[in-house]
Parts: C-alpha cells; structure tokens; sequence
C-alpha cells in the first residue's frame, strides 16, 4: 500500500555560506524547488539564514545566535561550504559554522555515499558505498569533550589529544548504519584500529558488532582501517555501508568520493533522530568563487538526500519522488557529457544547473 502523503509545506534553512555557496545553494534551491513542483508537492518554505563572512559582516559572529535559534524551529537545513581560513583572526580558532550547528543539535550521523556515475572518469568505476561516520566523539578535539578541547599541551613541547568513545554514541551510529544496509545490499563493514587502540576503537567494533546480531540478514565484517583504505582503492566495489568513528570515517570519505570521480559529486547529510542538514562535502573554492565555474553537484545530491530523510519522517511519497527526480536528472546530465570543469566539462555553473531543471521537468 502507498505510504500516505503529507500536505505540509517543509520548511528548511538556506545558509549560503561563504566561497561558492553564493553559486550552488541558490542553484541547489531552483533545483530541489523545480522537482518538488514536478511531482505536484507543496512547495518548500525557504528560510534564509545568516552565516560566515556575511554574517560576521552584519552580525558580528560567523554562526550568530539568531541563525542558531530560527534552526531549532526548522525541519532540516541546506549549509553551503565555509572558508574559516579568511575569517578574521578572532574566529579562526573557534569550530567552524557547521561544527558549531553539528555539536548544538547533536547531528551525531554523518551519511557520506560514495557513487560512480557515467560520465564520469572514476578510478573505482563500479563504486557504489555509503560511508557512515559517527560524528560527536573519536579522536576530533571539538567534539569530544563538553567544555574545551580535547586537545591541550602541558608544556610547549609536549602535546596530547583525549579520544573519547562512549557505548551510546557506537550503538546508534551502528544502528544507522545497519538499518540503511537492510534497505541497500545488506552488507556492513565496521572499521577500526582494535589491534592498536585497544579499548576505544575496540569498544567501537565490538558494539557494531552486538548491534548486528540485532539485523540477522545483514552481512557483517570488520576491517583495519589501514587495510579499508587498500581495499578501496582494489575493490571499492565490492563494499555497501561502511561504518566507523569519526576521524577515520572522515578520511575514507574523502578517499571514497575521489576514487568514485571527484569530491564535486561526494554529497552528505548530518542527522539525528529529529532534525537533518545536507552538506557537501567539499570546501568553499574560494578561488573560483564568483565566476560561474563551481560544480553544484555535491549539494544537489546533498539536497536530494535531506529530502529522502524527511520523506521517512514525514512518510511522504511526494518528498522521496523529488529526490528521485533529482538524482535521475543528474545522472542523465553527467551520461550526456554536460559537467563542470572540475569533471572536466565545459558547462557554467548555470548552464549544468538549467540542464539538470529541464531533465527534471522531462523525467
């Protein structure tokens, strides 16, 4: 039977950002509004938010209190990248606008898919994963301690860093990570560093593994993290959902969305039980910021993900079709050769962006 649809209106924040967050949230808003009036969906409610450079400008703060308390009220939020490195000085040693919104609304999942398309020049041609990274502890210095940083130097030449794994953290990133497995290929890897860092990534592993036993019908296997990195650069195709701590799952991302063809098309969302933001994975480029070049893929498929999340809780059929529309539309865009010159194309910014609406109208 048909899940029921929902009449409401979603409301979502738009945090441009800074670099070319001024190119591809505004192009990821046309994209993501041009499918949900596609499949006859009310249209989403876009809240626009202050954040980075221009929010220092008017505001005084890169992530100011008010753009932090309108978010609470929100059902997710689309965060174009930052460029910390160009905040003044006073702001360069704080967590940064996604760090901060990430640690205020405990965004503890970070989904982080992997994907080849056609089209695309992919070293791992058949990649196919989703990376799933515990993203509140670990070895992250502003993420693991209350107060602080977890990171500190008892004397100018001697500097320590606290790791912290708690049992709470492991068993709900490791129920994400094995209920998305139950809807892909039914395969987990848990990746860890148990022969070295004994307790913590041990616990990690070992409560992956107790939360599995939980999901008889999927797969469970456990890799070194220095062996998954081999293991993806050989046979990243082999892999489904990938779950890990937070450092470590930072770092296969990242390798994993280069191997499948350029951190350009590497999306993610930040989520919890409640609230989600979809985020690319990808920095700022201030470099070519404002010159019609950026590649808005990432934050399309961002988009798309954010709208797959809020189709589950909202059980809405309408919301889970746009993000269908969206991914199809851009795989089709990329299998015809328009891309960006990251992905070695030749289309503007605009230009892919006008393909990806037109091949969303025609789906």
């Amino acid at each position: 039977m048909p899940r029921a649809t929902t009449p409401e209106s979603a409301r979502l924040g738009l945090l441009v950002g800074d670099g070319i967050g001024h190119e591809i949230v505004p192009a990821t808003q046309r994209i993501v509004d041009t499918a949900m009036s596609a499949v006859g969906a009310p249209p989403i409610e876009w809240v626009d938010l202050p954040v980075g450079l221009d929010a220092i400008a008017a505001h005084g703060s890169p992530i100011p209190d008010q753009t932090l308390d309108a978010l609470g009220d929100l059902d997710g939020w689309v965060l174009g990248p930052h460029d910390s490195a160009a905040y003044p000085a006073a702001f360069r040693g704080q967590l940064t606008p996604g760090g901060t919104i990430r640690k205020r609304f405990d965004l503890f999942a970070n989904i982080r898919p992997a994907r080849a398309f056609a089209g695309v020049r992919a070293t791992v041609p058949g990649m196919d994963l989703v990376i799933v990274r515990e993203n509140t502890e670990g070895f992250y210095a502003d993420r693991n301690m209350h107060t602080g940083s977890g990171e500190f130097m008892p004397t100018p030449d001697v500097a320590l860093a606290v790791a912290v794994f708690t049992r709470r953290a492991c068993e709900r990133i490791a129920h994400a990570a094995f209920d998305l497995a139950s809807r892909r290929r039914r395969r987990v890897t848990v990746v860890h560093k148990a022969n070295v860092l004994s307790l913590t990534t041990g616990l990690f592993r070992d409560v992956c593994l107790e939360v599995g036993a939980q999901y008889p019908g999927v797969e469970v296997r456990t890799e070194h993290v220095d062996a998954m990195a081999a293991h993806l650069v050989r046979r990243g195709a082999e892999f489904d959902v990938v779950v890990t701590e937070n450092m470590f799952g930072d770092i296969l991302s990242d390798l994993a969305g280069e191997l499948s063809g350029s951190l350009g098309i590497a999306p993610s969302i930040n989520a919890s039980q409640t609230q989600a933001m979809a985020q690319a994975a990808h920095g700022a480029a201030p470099d070519i910021a404002g010159r019609n070049r950026a590649n808005p893929t990432a934050l399309m498929l961002s988009a798309a993900m954010l709208l797959d999340w809020l189709s589950g809780r909202r059980e809405s059929d309408e919301l889970g079709s746009a993000a269908e529309r969206i991914r199809g539309a851009i795989v089709h865009t990329l299998e015809a050769g328009v891309a960006t010159a990251d992905l070695g194309g030749l289309a503007s910014t605009a230009e892919f962006t006008e393909t990806v609406g037109a091949r969303i109208l025609r789906w």
